[in-house]
């Protein structure tokens, strides 16, 4: 397995946040079914889910837990190039309150407005636990993967005071970053996640994911990520992305 290969496989899980959801019919058995669901990923790395109890992707998922989540560089102009990654995974419910919780903490800060729709009708959170993953990143760049996701160095509690402190202290910080990486800047950016990697921009709707320069494993080592590239000229490269931009 091509560890480089992996890495861009989970960086593409990171950027978009967005995907087709590919389950086993119930009404039309044999065939798979494409659902478009927004996702995050959670402090394991996996992807987390809100769906609807309604829903017939849930209904598919509740009958065979088997499914695959396909995800494609956003805006791509030619799809045939581009970066796309398949995820088989299995579809697991979470249950427990403490886990639901965490769940839920870290979903609405990705995507505030689900909150007001998980509290009125039926929805429920589900993570997709990986099995295998066959990565292309463009032209004859073709990768089965079998381990792929890496786990968040930080505990709930820590990434949430590093979030926290960065917006309500540091907004010009904030919006450097989003003019460094040649972001939309029509509203205001808040800072929603950071990883080992890298760090997630909400702006408006919109998720951004950023690399850091070199990985952070330490709250101190993202604390001087993020000083440096408050003072930065430019967003620096990083061996994982060669020099491309950011975003």
């Amino acid at each position: 397995m091509s560890s480089k290969a992996a890495k861009h496989a989970r960086e593409l899980l990171l950027k978009e946040y967005r995907g087709v959801l590919s389950t086993h019919s119930r009404a039309m058995p044999g065939f798979p079914f494409g659902s478009l669901v927004p996702y995050c990923l959670d402090a394991e790395g996996r992807p987390l889910l809100l769906i609807s109890r309604i829903a017939q992707h849930t209904r598919n998922l509740l009958h065979e837990p088997k499914c695959s989540l396909l995800v494609g560089e956003r805006a791509a102009d030619d799809v045939q190039a581009a970066g796309r990654l398949t995820l088989l995974a299995e579809a697991r419910q979470l249950c427990d309150d403490a886990a639901i919780g965490a769940a839920a903490e870290r979903y609405y800060r990705y995507f505030p407005e689900s909150r007001d729709y998980h509290r009125v009708h039926d929805f429920d959170f589900w993570y997709l636990q990986p099995v295998r993953a066959r990565y292309i990143g463009g032209f004859g760049a073709i990768h089965w993967l079998d381990q792929l996701l890496l786990a968040n160095p930080f505990s709930p509690q820590a990434e949430l005071s590093m979030l926290e402190h960065m917006n309500r202290d540091h907004a010009a910080a904030i919006a450097h970053y989003v003019q460094l990486a040649g972001l939309p800047a029509h509203t205001p950016a808040e800072l929603v996640g950071i990883d080992s990697e890298g760090l997630h921009l909400r702006i408006g709707r919109a998720l951004y994911w950023l690399a850091f320069a070199a990985p952070c494993s330490t709250p101190g080592s993202v604390r001087q990520a993020l000083v440096e590239l408050a003072h930065a000229p430019a967003w620096p490269a990083s061996p994982a992305t060669n020099g491309t931009p950011p975003a």
